[in-house]
C-alpha cells in the first residue's frame, strides 16, 4: 500500500504553536524551517541594503523582510526578501496584498531544494515578476507571458540593476 502525504490547510498552519520555527504551506505541503542563522541574516541585511536604493529609484514599492508573507492559491510563504507596492486596501491583510515584483530566497542546506523547486514554481505561477536566490550566484527567474519561463544565472559581481532592469509593479 502506497503511503499518502497529508495535505495541510492554512487554518491548520495558523493553529500551529509560535515556537520560533517558520511554517510555510506550498500547495498543501507543510515546510518547517528552524530560525535562520547569523550568516543567513547577514546576507539578508546586506541584500536589503543593496536593494533599497534601487527599489526607491525605480519606485517599485518597499523591501519587506523577513516576516512578510505572500498568499497565493491557499499557500502561504515567507520569502527572505520581497519587493512590492504598499497594500492600498483600507483593511490591509496578507490575503489582499499586491503581488511582489521580486522575491529573494537565501539558500541554506536545509531549504535549497524546496526554495529551488516548490517555492520557485509557486512564485512564478503567482505572477511574481522575478525571483532571485543568494548567496553564491544571483539566479533570476522571470515570467515572460503565457506561462513561458526564462531563467538565467548571473555572476555575483554584476549589479542588481544589471540583473533586474526596470521591473515594474503590477
Amino acid at each position: 500500500m502506497a503511503a499518502t502525504t497529508k495535505q495541510w490547510t492554512l487554518e491548520e498552519v495558523d493553529s500551529l504553536p509560535d515556537d520560533g520555527n517558520r511554517y510555510e504551506l506550498v500547495r498543501g505541503e507543510l515546510f518547517v524551517t528552524p530560525p535562520p542563522t547569523d550568516p543567513h541574516e547577514t546576507i539578508g541585511a546586506r541584500l536589503s541594503h543593496l536593494l533599497f536604493a534601487y527599489v526607491e529609484k525605480e519606485r517599485l514599492g518597499y523591501v519587506y523582510r523577513p516576516q512578510a508573507v505572500m498568499h497565493f492559491e491557499r499557500s502561504e510563504v515567507a520569502p527572505d526578501l520581497m519587493v512590492r507596492q504598499p497594500n492600498p486596501n483600507p483593511d490591509p491583510t496578507w490575503d489582499n496584498a499586491p503581488t511582489p515584483v521580486l522575491v529573494v530566497e537565501i539558500f541554506s542546506p536545509s531549504t535549497r531544494r524546496r526554495d529551488q523547486n516548490q517555492k520557485r514554481s509557486l512564485y512564478m505561477d503567482a505572477g511574481v515578476a522575478a525571483g532571485a536566490s543568494a548567496p553564491l550566484t544571483l539566479t533570476v527567474a522571470r515570467v515572460r507571458g503565457c506561462g513561458e519561463r526564462l531563467t538565467s544565472s548571473r555572476r555575483r559581481e554584476e549589479t542588481l540593476s544589471d540583473a533586474l532592469p526596470s521591473l515594474q509593479p503590477r
